[in-house]
Protein backbone atom coordinates (compact mmCIF):
# COMPACT_ATOMS: atom_id res chain seq x y z
CA UNK A 1 0.00 0.00 0.00
CA UNK A 2 1.34 3.22 -1.11
CA UNK A 3 1.59 6.72 1.36
CA UNK A 4 -1.40 8.10 -0.74
CA UNK A 5 -3.49 4.77 0.13
CA UNK A 6 -2.29 5.06 3.70
CA UNK A 7 -2.90 8.63 3.73
CA UNK A 8 -6.83 8.27 2.63
CA UNK A 9 -7.61 5.57 4.51
CA UNK A 10 -8.84 6.42 8.07
CA UNK A 11 -11.29 4.67 10.23
CA UNK A 12 -14.90 5.70 11.06
CA UNK A 13 -15.47 6.70 14.50
CA UNK A 14 -19.37 6.28 16.47
CA UNK A 15 -18.73 8.96 18.56
CA UNK A 16 -20.79 12.07 16.68
CA UNK A 17 -18.47 14.99 17.43
CA UNK A 18 -15.06 12.40 16.58
CA UNK A 19 -16.95 11.88 13.04
CA UNK A 20 -17.16 16.00 12.57
CA UNK A 21 -13.36 16.22 13.62
CA UNK A 22 -12.69 12.84 11.40
CA UNK A 23 -14.97 14.49 8.51
CA UNK A 24 -12.68 18.12 8.79
CA UNK A 25 -9.84 16.26 8.65
CA UNK A 26 -9.94 13.43 6.40
CA UNK A 27 -11.15 16.95 3.97
CA UNK A 28 -7.74 18.54 4.62
CA UNK A 29 -6.16 15.38 3.71
CA UNK A 30 -7.82 14.87 0.83
CA UNK A 31 -7.17 18.29 -0.02
CA UNK A 32 -3.43 17.82 0.18
CA UNK A 33 -3.29 14.50 -1.76
CA UNK A 34 -4.97 16.48 -4.85
CA UNK A 35 -2.31 19.59 -4.76
CA UNK A 36 0.39 16.84 -4.63
CA UNK A 37 -1.15 14.62 -7.37
CA UNK A 38 -1.56 18.34 -9.52
CA UNK A 39 2.21 18.77 -9.05
CA UNK A 40 3.19 16.15 -10.59
CA UNK A 41 0.64 16.07 -14.01
CA UNK A 42 2.08 17.21 -17.59
CA UNK A 43 2.65 21.00 -18.52
CA UNK A 44 0.49 21.44 -20.98
CA UNK A 45 -2.34 23.41 -20.78
CA UNK A 46 -5.03 21.06 -21.08
CA UNK A 47 -3.71 19.76 -17.90
CA UNK A 48 -3.74 23.27 -16.26
CA UNK A 49 -7.67 24.22 -16.83
CA UNK A 50 -8.24 20.38 -15.63
CA UNK A 51 -6.02 20.77 -12.86
CA UNK A 52 -7.59 24.73 -11.86
CA UNK A 53 -11.36 22.67 -11.99
CA UNK A 54 -10.16 19.79 -10.01
CA UNK A 55 -8.14 22.16 -7.33
CA UNK A 56 -11.45 24.44 -6.95
CA UNK A 57 -14.14 21.80 -6.88
CA UNK A 58 -11.98 19.04 -4.99
CA UNK A 59 -10.22 22.02 -2.07
CA UNK A 60 -14.06 23.45 -2.33
CA UNK A 61 -15.24 20.01 -0.06
CA UNK A 62 -13.28 20.96 2.96
CA UNK A 63 -13.86 24.41 3.10
CA UNK A 64 -17.65 23.99 3.27
CA UNK A 65 -17.39 21.41 6.56
CA UNK A 66 -15.62 23.97 7.63
CA UNK A 67 -17.41 26.75 7.16
CA UNK A 68 -20.85 24.97 8.31
CA UNK A 69 -18.95 24.94 11.64
CA UNK A 70 -19.36 28.61 12.28
CA UNK A 71 -22.87 28.69 10.07
CA UNK A 72 -25.64 30.94 11.59
CA UNK A 73 -28.33 28.36 11.76
CA UNK A 74 -29.47 24.79 10.94
CA UNK A 75 -30.59 25.45 7.81
CA UNK A 76 -27.19 27.81 6.84
CA UNK A 77 -25.17 24.85 8.43
CA UNK A 78 -27.12 21.76 5.86
CA UNK A 79 -26.90 24.31 3.25
CA UNK A 80 -22.50 24.27 3.30
CA UNK A 81 -23.28 21.02 3.28
CA UNK A 82 -25.41 20.29 0.50
CA UNK A 83 -22.21 22.87 -1.17
CA UNK A 84 -19.43 20.33 0.02
CA UNK A 85 -21.66 17.10 -1.70
CA UNK A 86 -22.15 19.24 -5.09
CA UNK A 87 -18.32 20.03 -4.63
CA UNK A 88 -17.37 16.16 -4.44
CA UNK A 89 -19.60 15.54 -7.31
CA UNK A 90 -17.92 17.77 -9.23
CA UNK A 91 -14.56 16.61 -8.05
CA UNK A 92 -15.29 12.74 -8.93
CA UNK A 93 -15.77 14.51 -12.63
CA UNK A 94 -13.04 16.02 -13.13
CA UNK A 95 -11.05 13.02 -11.70
CA UNK A 96 -12.65 10.84 -13.96
CA UNK A 97 -11.69 13.03 -17.01
CA UNK A 98 -8.30 13.01 -15.81
CA UNK A 99 -8.51 9.44 -15.49
CA UNK A 100 -9.75 8.87 -19.38
CA UNK A 101 -6.90 11.49 -20.87
CA UNK A 102 -3.86 10.36 -18.98
CA UNK A 103 -1.90 7.33 -19.73
CA UNK A 104 -0.13 7.81 -16.51
CA UNK A 105 -1.24 8.37 -12.88
CA UNK A 106 -4.58 6.31 -13.26
CA UNK A 107 -4.05 4.41 -10.07
CA UNK A 108 -3.70 7.73 -7.74
CA UNK A 109 -6.57 8.98 -9.43
CA UNK A 110 -8.31 5.30 -8.56
CA UNK A 111 -7.57 6.37 -4.90
CA UNK A 112 -8.51 9.78 -5.21
CA UNK A 113 -11.86 8.60 -6.86
CA UNK A 114 -12.55 6.38 -4.01
CA UNK A 115 -11.78 8.96 -1.50
CA UNK A 116 -14.08 11.18 -3.26
CA UNK A 117 -17.19 8.58 -3.23
CA UNK A 118 -16.12 7.72 0.26
CA UNK A 119 -16.65 11.60 1.52
CA UNK A 120 -19.67 11.70 -0.95
CA UNK A 121 -21.45 9.10 0.79
CA UNK A 122 -19.95 10.57 4.29
CA UNK A 123 -21.62 13.83 3.49
CA UNK A 124 -24.90 12.51 2.08
CA UNK A 125 -25.56 10.47 5.06
CA UNK A 126 -25.35 13.62 7.07
CA UNK A 127 -27.46 15.60 4.99
CA UNK A 128 -30.15 13.12 5.44
CA UNK A 129 -29.64 12.70 9.12
CA UNK A 130 -29.81 16.56 9.75
CA UNK A 131 -32.97 16.54 7.32
CA UNK A 132 -34.64 14.06 8.87
CA UNK A 133 -34.37 15.82 12.47
CA UNK A 134 -35.29 19.18 10.55
CA UNK A 135 -38.67 17.55 10.12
Amino acid sequence: MDNLTQNLNLKSQNHNSKVKTDLRERCYRFSLEIIKFLEILPEKKVYWVLSDQLLRSATSIGANIIEAKSASSKKDFIKFYEIALKSANETKYWLGLLHDVSLTNKDKVNVLLAETQELSNIIGASLLTMKKKRF
